[in-house]
């Protein structure tokens, strides 16, 4: 990416605000959220009791995103936990939304946890995200505990439907998650065989690998021999890329290179379809026929090809064997620590994490006192949008707030006019459901016209509620923007810049590709993926952090530049590192003296991005023989150590 020497707010804006990207939501996903909406207010209507599908379908609506992809157990425990949180916010609001103190308080208090979420990931962000909508939602409509305990629980219920719609399929396909996300990773692959990246990008494939191994060896795996058939072909996965992005494999020829991504894109419609396939044992057979005379690189390719093929027609069987638990467990590199460990560690200063939490405890507070003390009119959108569009970062919070406040101007005018075209509650529940619908299948690609969506979705709820649109339209508005300028004014007087953060990811990941070098020098198979697993997720979360640099203001060019250089050399380094698996276990032993001294060095490089500006890194070793992969991972490490320290390294180039 080019590195422009001065910051403009352009540079922080997401690409989406200017142009469609394809959505990635399936449709069959948007639509059966859109029927958790859509179906308790056509019940409701039908029964005369539109009042209890209003607040069914407001929970069904705010839980939504929390229908992430991922095996059964783990979508139902993500959305029922988003329920339970939205309907307990709801009923604290809805008992104390007439004592101005009391939810002042618990806005700082449940700001502040739904805040520290944002370590345990999106799926935990989510949750406190509902809950802080629904608390500041609940509070407009304050009401005795009965009739409060009663729609809290209608909230609960339009959550649990959205739960059971996502998992209604589990008795049909167990696998399909796992299926389905392994079907894309060996499509990935064929396009990666007739494609290759540089040699400085990043190795492609890693996040969903990463999603793949946590998925299958997590807790929420399926036993039985489809899960089987799922580990193998994971494994498989793991060997073809290694193959595809080594330097000198002969799998790179024009021909073989086709044969092979024709092979590659049967066994994922085998997947795709969860049904036994013909297609991919021909295609490999045509291949083992065309390859005999290729000698042995393309002979390794074939093993795991081959195993694939095979497992892909198990994959969605119902044949159950049992599996050893170790084998089953997820490796600590992805596990971590506790919650609770995780969340101590956390409660600092120094951790964004924590900053992040005060920031929007404070925030969503201070929302809700000057809705309350001024009085202002359907104020609730002020804090509302104040919890939606604070991030923990300065370039998602400009981008959100940007595209929050022209998405609601979009969105009320657009449903305003609408509403005013007919007065027929069945239109008007209908209207809703394509808003919703639309909410849900452009939210991860268009987040503007979303956010105009979701507007006049909200807008017809409170429509059916007995509000007029047309009135409230200016209040919304204005609360609109004063959100989208005080999340971005709160995140400029309290910052947690990225700048201060990016050198300790770039360390971190450097110290991950050491592990990997030293478990390449003797560790077993398994250790040796478990050490290949923390790299990726290091390297994911260097490049998280890479990505909001490159949003951010007051981070010099030098340091943009800086930061992107080692990581396209640490980049270089760890490509030629995997190539090593390529190589037999006796030729890694031979060479495993040299691969602890690479480790070394780069341990080297990563204590000297930590601020120990005395290390003196030393010059990579001298490679033993003629190997070419070798002969590349010391040229890599050479270009990371001169970037770092150009004077380490006497004569070494920067490229």
């Amino acid at each position: 990416m080019p590195v422009n020497s001065r910051w403009s707010p352009r540079d922080a804006l997401d690409s989406n605000l200017l142009r469609l990207s394809r959505p990635d939501v399936p449709l069959i996903v948007a639509t059966r959220n859109t029927a958790g909406v859509v179906l308790p207010l056509l019940l409701g209507l039908a029964l005369g009791k539109l009042g209890i599908g209003i607040w069914v379908a407001l929970g069904a609506l705010v839980v939504m995103f929390s229908d992430q992809p991922g095996p059964y157990r783990q979508r139902l425990s993500h959305i029922a936990m988003a329920a339970l949180g939205a309907a307990l916010a709801g009923w604290a609001g809805f008992v104390f939304g007439a004592q101005r103190e009391i939810m002042i308080a618990l806005a700082l208090l449940l700001g502040f946890g739904s805040g520290l979420l944002v370590q345990f990931g999106a799926a935990a962000s989510r949750i406190g995200m509902t809950s802080m909508i629904l608390l500041v939602i609940a509070g407009a409509s304050p009401m005795p505990l009965p009739q409060a305990t009663l729609d809290g629980l209608l909230l609960l219920a339009g959550g649990l439907l959205q739960a059971l719609l996502a998992v209604a399929a589990w008795p049909l396909g167990r696998c399909r998650p796992q299926r389905t996300l392994l079907a894309q990773i060996y499509r990935e692959l064929a396009q990666l065989t007739r494609q290759r990246p540089g040699d400085d990008d990043a190795p492609p494939l890693s996040e969903r690998l990463l999603d793949a191994q946590t998925m299958l060896l997590g807790g929420h795996d399926v036993r039985g021999r489809a899960s089987e058939a799922l580990l193998v072909l994971l494994d498989a996965a793991e060997q073809l890329r290694l193959h595809v992005l080594a330097p000198d494999d002969a799998v790179h020829t024009p021909a073989l290179s086709h044969d092979t991504a024709t092979v590659l894109d049967a066994i994922a419609a085998a997947l795709q379809a969860g049904m036994p396939s013909s297609a991919a044992a021909d295609a490999l057979q045509r291949l083992q026929q065309q390859s005999a005379t290729a000698g042995m690189a393309q002979a390794a390719v074939l093993a795991p090809l081959a195993r694939a093929v095979r497992n892909a027609n198990w994959a969605g069987s119902a044949g159950e064997l049992r599996a050893a638990a170790d084998e089953r467990s997820l490796p600590s590199a992805l596990r971590g620590d506790s919650p609770w460990v995780q969340l101590r560690a956390n409660l600092n200063m120094k951790s964004a994490a924590f900053r992040h939490a005060l920031r929007m405890g404070v925030a969503l507070a201070l929302g809700v006192a000057v809705e309350r003390y001024l009085g202002l009119a359907h104020g609730y959108w002020l804090p509302m949008t104040l919890a939606i569009v604070l991030r923990a970062d300065f370039a998602a919070t400009l981008s959100f707030g940007v595209q929050r406040a022209l998405g609601t101007v979009l969105g009320l005018l657009l449903t305003t006019l609408l509403l005013n075209l007919g007065s027929s509650t069945l239109a008007a529940i209908l209207l809703l459901g394509v808003l919703a619908f639309l909410f849900r299948w452009l939210g991860n690609s268009n987040y503007l016209l979303a956010v105009a969506a979701l507007t006049g979705a909200v807008v017809i709820l409170l429509a059916l509620a007995g509000e007029s649109a047309a009135q409230s339209m200016h209040d919304r508005l204005i609360a609109t923007l004063l959100a989208c300028g005080a999340a971005l004014g709160g995140y400029l007087l309290w910052p947690t810049w990225e700048r201060t953060r990016i050198q300790p990811a770039l360390a971190a990941m450097l110290r991950a590709y050491a592990d990997y070098l030293e478990a390449l020098a003797g560790a077993d198979a398994r250790q040796l993926a478990h050490m290949r697993a923390a790299s990726r997720l290091a390297r994911i979360n260097a490049l998280a952090s890479l990505e909001r640099l490159r949003g951010e203001p007051f981070a010099t060019a030098e340091l943009r530049m800086r930061a992107e250089r080692v990581f396209a050399h640490a980049n270089r380094l760890v490509r030629s590192a995997m190539s090593l698996e390529l190589l037999p276990a006796e030729q890694r032993a031979a060479a495993a003296a040299w691969l602890r001294q690479c480790a070394e060095g780069v341990n080297a490089c990563a204590r000297y991005l930590d601020g120990a500006r005395d290390v003196a890194l030393p010059p990579p070793p001298d490679v033993p023989g003629e190997r070419l992969i070798l002969q590349r991972l010391a040229d890599a490490l050479r270009a990371l150590q001169h970037v770092l320290q150009p004077a380490a390294v006497a004569g070494a180039g920067t490229d």
